[in-house]
Formats: structure tokens, sequence, C-alpha cells
């Protein structure tokens, strides 16, 4: 293969043979163009209409769910454990126990999730 190609050569190579155009060597003549003076349209004094919003209907939705979780705290292992209850304003029932038993934390040391009920 000839790795010496024209670009011209190529070109044929790869679209084939394409008719010649017809080059025009004529500069372009322009016209002068006619003065355009703009002016402000005149307002006329039309009742203006105003497009109706299209109707969305929105529903709000209002929850309170009450979660009561019981736990069992102490601060002895395997001493005496007290039944402490927690009441979390969540849908959520791992949410209402974390919470839990993060307030529980706080005060004892060992902390038994007993049961988490909806109230």
């Amino acid at each position: 293969m000839n790795a010496d190609l024209t670009e011209e050569e190529m070109r044929r190579a790869l679209f084939g043979e394409a008719q010649q155009e017809v080059q025009v060597s004529a500069p372009p003549v322009q016209e002068p163009a006619p003065e355009v003076v703009f002016t402000k349209p005149i307002a006329t004094p039309a009742a203006k209409k105003k497009t109706a919003k299209a109707f969305t209907p929105r529903l709000r939705v209002t929850l309170r769910v009450t979660l009561r979780v019981t736990l069992r705290v102490g601060n002895e292992f395997e001493g005496k454990m007290i039944e402490l209850v927690h009441d979390a304003d969540t849908l959520s029932s791992l949410l209402a126990e974390q919470e839990a038993v993060k307030e529980a934390r706080k005060k004892y040391k060992y902390v038994e999730v007993v049961s988490v009920k909806s109230m």
C-alpha cells in the first residue's frame, strides 16, 4: 500500500468519484439596506385575560404514631433490673427502639429491649 497519497486521492478512495462542483469566483453584490426606523407600538387598552392555572390536587396527611418501647435496665450485670417505658413519636419501630436505648444508656449501663408496641 502506498503511504504517500495526497488528500484528494484519499477522498476519492473513501468516497468515490464525486461530481466536480462549479465554483463561481464572482464577488456577491451587496445592495444598500433600506433605512429602518423603529417605533414603539401603541398599547391598546385591551382586557387581558389571565390564563387559568391547572388544578393540581394536593393532599396533606398528618400521622402521629406513638410507639411504646419497654426496656429492662440496670447498672449491675445479672443484678436487679428495672422496667423503663419510653414513648417515641415516629413511624419506625427501629428508630423508636434506637432512641429509647440511647436515652436509657445515659443513666444505665445494661439495657435490654423487651417490646415495641404501637399505641
